[in-house]
């Protein structure tokens, strides 16, 4: 930050603005302005987390104006700028107390509630992936697998995305050795590609839903590979699921719909082999 510059009194001169005064209303749409210019400046100077109490000052403008799309944008613009601060003090090795991921959380919170208040569930839904992803990557993945659920809960009239979202829950169960967890979302990925994606014609998995399809199949595989379930524990779909790689059949399963040949014998000879 450069040193003749007083960023505070700035920031005060602005908010002294906004105070109500006796027949005198605030200009509420400078206010805003002002703000969001300070904001811009903080940045270029490389200071995120004071350009994120600048963008908060911008969303309780725009909420006073009443401008749903605007406060959930400042407070998107808040959240980044703190969370670059985390990553920022993370990549020096810096010592804290988090307050900058805590209030980082706070403010998507806040614009995802905004979002869905405002009947708009896509983007509360893109922020619950972006938050999920930021928390991923500072290995927190207990945390990002609750925003990848409610993700894909907002996602529900949009096949596509929740299962993507499913899949990120998924992954998150994985590193944590929640493999038994991470089975049962596969099971319900797999259920639903195959209930959500068939062709109006023939009924049958086409496009992206036949990827999703391998991809529950081989991981369900692996999982059950792994957990060595014994005939007593084993789920009746998990058990059908190993049957058709432990015989040979020539039968026209759907399984042969979504895997290639080379793939299936590969699968195949995993299974015969334990």
């Amino acid at each position: 930050m450069e040193r003749d510059v007083d960023v505070l009194g700035k920031y005060r001169n602005v908010t002294n603005k906004l105070k109500k005064r006796f027949l005198k209303r605030p200009n509420i749409a400078e206010g805003i302005e002002q703000y969001g210019a300070l904001a811009k400046s903080l940045r270029q100077q490389e200071c995120p987390q004071y350009a994120g109490f600048c963008c908060l000052a911008q969303a309780r403008c725009e909420h006073t104006l009443v401008n749903a799309a605007g406060e959930a944008q400042a407070l998107t613009e808040a959240a980044r700028a703190f969370l670059e601060a985390e990553m920022n003090n993370r990549d020096i090795k810096c010592p804290s107390f988090e307050e900058h991921l805590t209030a980082a959380i706070n403010c998507y919170s806040h614009a995802i509630r905004v979002y869905i208040e405002n009947n708009n569930p896509s983007l509360a839904a893109a922020l619950c992936i972006e938050l999920g992803n930021a928390l991923q990557k500072l290995e927190r993945p207990g945390e990002a697998m609750a925003h990848f659920q409610r993700a894909a809960e907002l996602q529900s009239q949009s096949p596509l995305e929740c299962l993507q979202s499913l899949g990120l829950v998924a992954t998150c169960k994985i590193e944590m050795r929640d493999y038994d967890g991470a089975l049962g979302v596969f099971t319900e990925m797999a259920y639903l590609a195959q209930e959500r994606g068939g062709s109006s014609t023939t009924g049958k998995p086409i496009g992206a839903y036949c990827d999703i399809l391998a991809r529950c199949e081989v991981c369900r595989v692996l999982l059950l590979m792994l957990l060595q379930p014994t005939p007593q524990r084993i789920r009746p779909e998990h058990a059908q699921t190993l049957e058709k790689y432990a015989w040979e059949t020539t039968d026209d399963t759907i399984t042969a719909q979504f895997l290639s040949e080379d793939l299936f014998l590969m699968l195949q000879s995993l299974v015969v082999s334990k």
